[in-house]
């Protein structure tokens, strides 16, 4: 397996010992999904598409154990073939989905609003997200996320109280 198919899973949010193809390909399901729809949508310029596309992800986002592209997955590739189902997605993948979801809602605003300038460079930086996860095996949300995480799991710095007599 490629090294940058096993820095993409753990990108996921899945642990190395994890890696392997099945498991990359259970993963890509979702991101190639999702790159048709962006691309039929910009093609279209369809809001409504924009639109069902931001609430599936939504829901994928917050109920992660309901995740449609996993379930379709886990129906119909993992069940018949005798694979491990994929799990719920971890926080870096529900963090992808969520950015997804927000860019395809801001493109189905746009688009809806009559701003197609605008809708169309959030298409491009859709789309290009969804190129490096397809050709390069990166997640760029799922790396912000884990970039960020050692700041958060840091917390802030205790409040001191000043005691006044």
């Amino acid at each position: 397996m490629r090294e940058s198919r096993i820095e993409f899973i753990r990108q996921q949010g899945f642990h190395s010992r994890d890696a392997d193809d099945r498991l990359y390909s259970a993963l890509m399901l979702q991101p190639r999904t999702i790159s048709a729809l962006v691309v039929l949508g910009a093609l279209l310029q369809s809001a409504g598409l924009f639109a069902a596309l931001s609430m599936v992800l939504w829901w994928s986002t917050f109920v992660p154990a309901r995740n449609p592209f996993d379930a379709a997955y886990n129906r119909f590739v993992a069940h018949p073939r005798g694979f491990k189902p994929l799990p719920a997605a971890p926080a870096p993948r529900r963090f992808a989905e969520g950015m997804a979801a927000a860019f395809a809602l801001a493109i189905a605003a746009t688009l809806l609003g009559g701003f197609r300038i605008a809708a169309l460079i959030l298409q491009c930086l859709f789309i290009a997200s969804a190129a490096a996860v397809l050709f390069r095996d990166f997640c760029g949300p799922a790396s912000l996320f884990n970039a960020l995480r050692p700041v958060a799991d840091q917390g802030l710095p205790p409040i001191e109280r000043s005691e006044r007599g």
